[in-house]
């Protein structure tokens, strides 16, 4: 089974996220709007297949990344998320949620070994084309 099949997102706690996202759409010209960035691309085996990575800051009370104490999440694009659940629950890897369905995917959070949050997503489009 496929599992991993790209980086979905890197989001990360600061300050003040609206000057953090201000600094590095100056600076280093990310095209940043309140939510962070998008990074649109083209599939490498389907060219005609688009898809997308997220930055996005969040600031230092979210709880969005709880339980883990970190500053940072890392989101990852999957395939199959319901079955990847599955397998990682055989596994004995913490699932920290139920998957969530939304308009753009779906998404489930786990921990690392170290208490790091990792998401993933099967986006919306693998979705359709699973059923």
């Amino acid at each position: 089974m496929k599992k991993v099949t790209g980086l979905g997102g890197v989001f990360f706690k600061c300050n003040n996220p609206q000057e953090m996202n201000d600094w590095y759409a100056r600076n280093l010209g990310l095209p940043t709007t309140e939510y962070g960035a998008t990074f649109e691309w083209r599939q490498a085996d389907d060219s005609a297949r688009k898809g997308s990575t997220a930055w996005c800051t969040f600031p230092q009370d979210s709880r969005y990344f709880q339980p883990s104490a970190k500053p940072f999440m890392i989101n990852y694009r999957v395939e199959n998320l319901a079955a990847l659940v599955e397998e990682l629950r055989q596994s004995n890897v913490t699932i920290v949620d139920e998957i969530a369905e939304y308009d753009y995917g779906k998404f489930v959070h786990i921990l690392d070994p170290e208490g790091n949050i990792i998401e993933l997503w099967e986006p919306a489009e693998a979705a359709e084309e699973d059923r």
